[in-house]
């Protein structure tokens, strides 16, 4: 019995959804209700099965309905009647202002005749059909402005200024829709007397991120008619631009029902289009029988791509894109290393001109620095600013690793100096013992020329040397001693005077 009910449930669940799944309509594309950039206007500034009227103005790529100025209106509207049931427009827009608040609007219309200048958004008053309004200004005093309302109208009704014909509208939805970095986008859907508005508030670029707006049921609409937008400004004001309108049409199964008009315009295209083909064919002929040795017979494999070739052109197409970005990377690397070299000039310029970087202790966000004029330059901006604090920041990262490494060094001199035989950080043993080598071969070389001058031969009438050295030992011997002890003084002198050097570090 359980597992009837769930059953049940489940069938009562999955039912609705593919009810719905079943009756997704056909879409076809109706390029004579829609128009869309690039060359959204032609060389004359009219576009194609569309008219404009009022301070509207057209470009090549977007259509402004109203400028940015007081008491402005302007609107379009198609040119040819709408041949199809159901449909689904896709408004793509944006209004922009200077103020916290705009004004007044801008209106997507579907009557059954074009519409005029008037008091509704910058169209006519009492029309048979739909209007959505994208309200911007707050008439009522309700603080629930910008606000999107569907209201229609069977040619009877006047338009409740007031109240933001807040006791005439099918339904509505608060949203914003001024001042977004992306275009706004709303779909307005009507199949089987179901109405239904999607909206994206313009905050991505994406085109397929929509919000239920409203939907509304058992609204009925003309057979007929034509599509239409626009805009007004009051005592404030706004940009109102169209970029995109996209109709389809909608239909309950692909083949779309073709009407008679259409069916006629399928002919008629078929029958240029062969036209061209026999064109193109016979002048091809022409050019043949004209160059004859221009013609080269190709099997039907020279028409094909090969496998291996193809892998072979995806994985150019690959190193392509890689070598790329490997040079855009390189670009950006050479920017970045510019801006180090400017910024590592600023700052030196700033500390001859006496400015200097303040003082930052580690581990401590460092103060911010005011904007300084550096000779020949102007004023620092904030991300120059921001660049010399990050230089200060490296330079006190290396003033860091600078002291670890003194910290080293003089830890390494404390060692030598505990050993026995130096001084201070200079080693004299070596000294010492080179002074001891040079006495002993002073010594020796006195020794040598003594014997020499001993073992020679005295002449006649010349009195010889007397028999004593001329030169003592002990003499040699002091002098020795007074050489190493002026030695060793030189090197204690330099010692401390290195020692005191350190200090300024």
């Amino acid at each position: 019995m359980a597992s009837l009910v769930e059953l049940l449930v489940n069938f009562l669940i999955i039912s609705p959804i593919l009810n719905a799944l079943a009756s997704e309509p056909f879409k076809r594309f109706e390029y004579k209700y829609s128009f869309k950039p690039p060359y959204l206007a032609q060389k004359d500034g009219t576009v194609p099965f569309w008219e404009h009227s009022g301070n509207a103005i057209a470009s090549e790529e977007n259509l402004r309905i109203t400028p940015s100025l007081k008491s402005q209106k302007g609107r379009i509207w198609s040119k040819i009647q709408t041949n199809f049931d159901w449909w689904e427009v896709e408004l793509v827009f944006r209004v922009t202002g200077r103020g916290r608040i705009g004004a007044d609007g801008l209106a997507f219309w579907f009557s059954e005749v074009p519409g005029g200048d008037g008091p509704v958004f910058g169209s006519n008053d009492m029309w048979k059909g739909l209007g959505v309004f994208f309200d911007s200004f707050d008439n009522d005093n309700k603080h629930n402005n910008p606000y999107i309302m569907a209201m229609v109208n069977d040619g009877g009704k006047v338009y409740d200024h007031q109240n933001d014909g807040s006791t005439q509208q099918l339904a509505g939805c608060l949203r914003d829709f001024r001042n977004k970095p992306f275009p706004v986008r709303a779909k307005m859907h009507y199949y089987r007397n179901i109405f239904t508005v999607m909206f994206n508030n313009g905050m991505s670029n994406s085109e397929t991120d929509f919000e239920l707006c409203m939907r509304v049921e058992n609204v009925y609409l003309p057979s007929r008619g034509y599509f239409g937008v626009s805009a007004a400004t009051g005592g404030l004001a706004d940009d109102h631009d169209v970029q995109k309108v996209l109709t389809f049409s909608l239909h309950d199964d692909q083949t779309g029902q073709l009407t008679d008009a259409h069916q006629v315009e399928q002919q008629k295209f078929d029958q240029e289009f062969q036209r061209y083909q026999e064109e193109l064919d016979k002048k091809k002929d022409e050019y043949i029988k004209e160059h004859p040795e221009a013609q080269k017979e190709k099997d039907d494999e020279d028409w094909f791509e090969e496998e291996q070739i193809r892998e072979l052109r995806q994985i150019f197409q690959g190193q392509s894109e890689l070598r790329g970005l490997v040079q855009t990377l390189s670009r950006k690397l050479d920017e970045i290393v510019g801006r180090q070299e400017t910024t590592i000039s600023l700052v030196n310029t700033i500390s001859q001109g006496g400015g200097g970087i303040p003082h930052q202790v580690a581990g401590q966000v460092p103060a911010a620095i005011p904007q300084v004029a550096a000779p020949g330059a102007g004023v620092l901006q904030r991300h120059e600013v921001e660049n010399i604090l990050a230089a200060s920041r490296e330079l006190v990262a290396a003033t860091r690793e600078i002291k670890n490494l003194i910290v080293g060094v003089g830890s390494k001199i404390d060692t030598a100096n505990a050993r026995p035989g130096s001084y201070g950080n200079v080693d004299i043993t070596g000294s010492v013992n080179e002074l001891k080598d040079g006495i002993n071969i002073l010594k020796r070389d006195i020794g040598t020329v003594s014997q020499r001058v001993h073992a020679a031969p005295v002449a006649a009438g010349q009195e010889g040397c007397p028999n004593v050295s001329c030169v003592s030992t002990t003499v040699v011997v002091a002098m020795g001693f007074v050489q190493m002890g002026v030695i060793l003084g030189y090197l204690l002198y330099k010692s401390s005077k290195e020692n005191q050097a350190k200090k300024f570090y």
